[in-house]
């Protein structure tokens, strides 16, 4: 059962714990059985629940984080007294429920309100926002609001997460622990306010951009099966540049925590992965289509789907009277007077381009001036969502810019760039769309931006606006875009003419060639856009989410969960019922009532670290192998892939020991017997065909090394960059599995290698022929133990676990496959580190060395 005390994790992240008086205060969850509220201070054990005898036909339900609510708020007119609510259209927030459907599903929001409310308000206003509107605002004081999302959000992450780095003060702003701690505050209050509302049995909940990224953390805390996606709206940056934060760990960690992340291409996921793989060491696999990663036995999977825009909304726009008359003014004002439209619309801050395209519209007059006069470069520039410096600069550079081109290329009644430096309303906007003959995007960096989904369905138009722009209904449409290649909807648009922005000719080039593009073929590019973003659109992306957020939470209940690590490092266990920590109470009891016992340890890895740079035994764990070999209870066997030699050399202190080489093709059962083979005696002469591959791969990869043994050949990359070699790794595999396809040999892939061996061997038969060596000898084990933390090992488990229903073990005998690491095994136990499984050794080691009581 989920604890009843609240998480308090930001004592633990920020040495902060600040009280916020009435923020504190409960709502009363909303009805989701009828005629009964459950409120949170109720005992969790005693929530209500649906129950098919006492309740009407349960929706889903669905709560949406973001920074900012979907709502407006307007002080009253009579007294200054009060607020006027009402929905916010344009808000995203918003479409994505309409996308959703009433009828399939519940919508909570929470959030904070754009405008700041008094203290003596807030209780009113949570109400009614609460029962209006089912919205739960998040109230923030204005100073804590600032160092939030004016620094920690806007001058920190937001630069960075759009490649720019704080070389110097004025680029960006330093990493700033005390807008951190606001920010973590933040997002701890957010926490509070959704635990007021949720049903944690039930409810999904839906996390936006990277305002909230620690937020998944303090829920999951909370509770360990919350259902719980984020979506990230703006890019996410290579590892290069996301590796310079200095909390960096802790915003992945805190990602990691949802169950489902999404991206809007692929090259921001990649970016994440690839900082999940350099920073955490964990690895991604693709199943059946879908992107996922192993983090402490929860699979947390990886959406990739651009955002859509609003059909409906837009449609209805488009058929406004309003619209009609903007449109019939634009023509007179454009068309009439022979001129062309180029469009660009943009916020005003450093990361859209709107000087690099003023400069491009400059470099198209001057190369050809036979637009001069006829091409008109419209600029609608929105108020910047930040504020700063920056800002200013942009303003500054953007009207000097167009004062200077208008200055050199205007004429009496012709101004080459237009720009509307106000707020427009939203159909004015689409009137600007539709006359529009090109749209110019060239932002620097933009996570999505979905101003040409905009302008392609504003293009489609109707048929009444058909009429205003004196067209056919039956003749095909066109629109035509041009768009820099480092902003997200650029891959789905594949009819567009993509640019690097900082390329002034290019971008000149491209408006020239879409200004002088075959109608034709401006048609058939714009049908093709137009089929995408109609049936892409914001509900199609919301419904996809949360189907795939859906099907990854499906196994919550079957799996045992609970919490590890302290403050932001907090992270969830979830693990088969089956699967278990080996006990060293359980196993040491066994170990004392046993007689005849199995011992069979893998060396590198579980012995011994993969990452220790002397990969030899240490003095201690030499001690202990020798201890357990003494007890003549005991029957040991150390099983690796190592070559026979280096693991005589190693171990000739231990005399009884005995070692499997090379995977169990060579097998020594005690240290003055001869080797054996468990396998006929193989023929290496593929390894004339092998090795050549291996070395070209060693000479273009730096820091992979090739490991020749006798009957086997390894290609080892532990030491090259980790992207790199496992890159280079998945074509070796490929590669030598074509050229040895007719030899008898397998190609497998392990921890940071590549190996070739002869058919058949397999750490699984050194076990079975264990069993049935000592079964001869009429020494049925009666106390089973393997230990190993790899593929290769897990040949072993299978046969230790298939004997327990055979003859070479004791019918009641005490058997134990154990694996490092939480991880899917056929072991049903586990160790977390080789830390553990030297204690573990050590502890049954000292039981040897006890006198038998007589």
């Amino acid at each position: 059962m989920v604890s009843r005390s609240y998480s308090n994790l930001l004592e633990l992240a920020s040495g902060e714990s600040p009280s916020f008086g009435r923020m504190s205060r409960r709502i009363p969850r909303i009805m989701t059985v009828a005629g009964i509220i459950s409120d949170l201070d109720d005992d969790p054990s005693e929530s209500v629940c649906s129950d098919p005898s006492s309740s009407s036909v349960q929706r889903d339900r669905l709560i949406i984080v973001a920074n900012q609510l979907p709502i407006r708020a307007q002080r009253k007119s009579e007294n200054n007294n009060g607020w006027i609510f009402s929905w916010d259209e344009n808000s995203l927030l918003l479409q994505l429920k309409d996308g959703l459907g009433d009828d399939e599903i519940e919508v909570i929001y929470v959030g904070c309100l754009k405008e700041e409310i008094h203290p003596c308000e807030q209780d009113e206003v949570s109400q009614i926002l609460l029962e209006t509107f089912k919205c739960v605002p998040t109230f923030l004081p204005p100073d804590l609001f600032t160092r939030y999302y004016h620094g920690f959000c806007k001058q920190q992450l937001w630069p960075l997460f759009h490649y720019m780095l704080p070389l110097s003060p004025d680029l960006g702003g330093r990493f700033n622990r005390s807008l951190w701690q606001a920010y973590v505050s933040v997002n701890k209050i957010f926490a509070d306010r959704i635990m007021e509302v949720i049903n944690p049995e039930d409810d999904f909940v839906w996390i936006h951009d990277y305002h909230l990224m620690v937020l998944p953390t303090f829920l999951r805390k909370r509770f360990n099966r919350v259902k719980l996606g984020f979506f990230l709206h703006s890019p996410f940056p290579s590892s290069e540049i996301y590796r310079t934060l200095p909390i960096r760990e802790e915003l992945l960690r805190a990602l990691l925590n949802s169950d489902l992340i999404g991206f809007h291409t692929f090259d921001y996921a990649r970016h994440f992965l690839s900082c999940c793989s350099r920073m955490l060491g964990l690895s991604y696999e693709s199943k059946r289509g879908y992107i996922g990663l192993e983090y402490y036995g929860r699979t947390v999977s990886i959406k990739i789907l651009p955002v859509g825009i609003h059909m409906g909304q837009l449609q209805s726009v488009l058929s406004l009277p309003e619209t009609e008359e903007k449109v019939a003014e634009l023509i007179k004002q454009f068309c009439d007077q022979d001129r062309i439209m180029l469009l660009g619309v943009d916020d005003m801050d450093i990361f859209k381009g709107i000087s690099l395209k003023l400069l491009a519209m400059e470099q198209l007059l001057v190369q050809h001036p036979e637009w001069q006069g006829k091409v008109v470069l419209v600029q609608i520039a929105n108020p910047a969502r930040g504020r700063g410096k920056d800002v200013k600069e942009v303003q500054t550079e953007t009207f000097s810019t167009v004062k200077r081109i208008n200055e050199t290329f205007g004429k009496p009644g012709y101004d080459p760039v237009v720009l509307i430096d106000e707020p427009l309303k939203f159909y004015e906007r689409i009137a600007y769309y539709v006359v529009a003959e090109c749209c110019l995007v060239t932002a620097v960096r933009d996570g999505m931006n979905l101003i040409p989904y905009e302008y392609i369905i504003s293009r489609q138009g109707n048929e009444k606006l058909d009429k205003v722009l004196g067209l056919e209904s039956s003749i095909p449409k066109k629109s035509m875009l041009v768009v820099s290649e480092f902003i997200g909807c650029s891959p789905s648009l594949s009819g567009a003419i993509r640019v690097n922005p900082w390329n002034i000719d290019a971008v000149a080039d491209a408006m020239d060639s879409a200004l002088e593009m075959l109608e034709p073929e401006k048609q058939l590019r714009h049908e093709k856009h137009y089929r995408y973003v109609s049936t892409h659109d914001v509900g199609y992306w919301a419904r996809s989410f949360l189907q795939d957020l859906e099907r990854t939470c499906r196994d919550h209940v079957r799996r045992r969960c609970w919490g590890i690590g302290f403050g932001l490092s907090f992270r969830v266990v979830a693990l088969d019922p089956n699967f278990r920590k080996l006990s060293m109470e359980h196993i040491v009891s066994a170990y004392k009532r046993t007689t005849t016992r199995a011992i069979l340890l893998d060396y590198d890895g579980t012995l011994m670290p993969q990452a220790s740079i002397d990969k030899g035994p240490t003095p201690k764990s030499i001690e202990m192998l020798k201890t357990l070999c003494r007890d003549e209870n005991n029957m040991v066997l150390i099983v690796s892939a190592r070559s026979r030699k280096k693991l005589e050399d190693w171990f000739s202190p231990c005399e009884n020991l005995g070692i499997a080489a090379e995977h169990g093709y060579f097998l020594r059962p005690k240290g003055d017997v001869e080797w054996e083979t468990c396998v006929p005696v193989a023929d290496c002469s593929w390894k004339q065909i092998a090795e050549p591959v291996m070395k070209l791969y060693t000479e273009t990869t730096d820091g992979s090394t090739i490991e020749d043994k006798e009957t086997a050949l390894a290609w080892c990359y532990e030491d090259a960059d980790p992207d790199f070699g496992s890159c280079q790794a998945k074509e070796l595999l490929d590669h030598l599995e074509s050229v040895l396809a007719n030899e008898p040999v397998t190609v497998k892939s392990g921890q940071s290698l590549v190996e070739v061996k002869p058919q058949g061997v397999s750490k699984g038969i050194v076990a079975k022929r264990l069993l049935s060596t000592m079964q001869e000898r009429g020494m049925l084990p009666d106390f089973v133990l393997c230990i190993g933390d790899d593929r290769s090992d897990e040949d072993m488990f299978e046969a230790i676990t298939s004997s327990m229903a055979g003859s070479s073990i004791a019918p009641r005998a005490e058997v134990f496959a154990c694996t490092v690491g939480r991880k899917p095994s056929k072991a049903k136990y586990y160790l977390d580190d080789t830390g553990e499984i030297v204690r573990l050794m050590q502890g049954l080691a000292s039981v040897s060395e006890q006198p038998v009581p007589l």
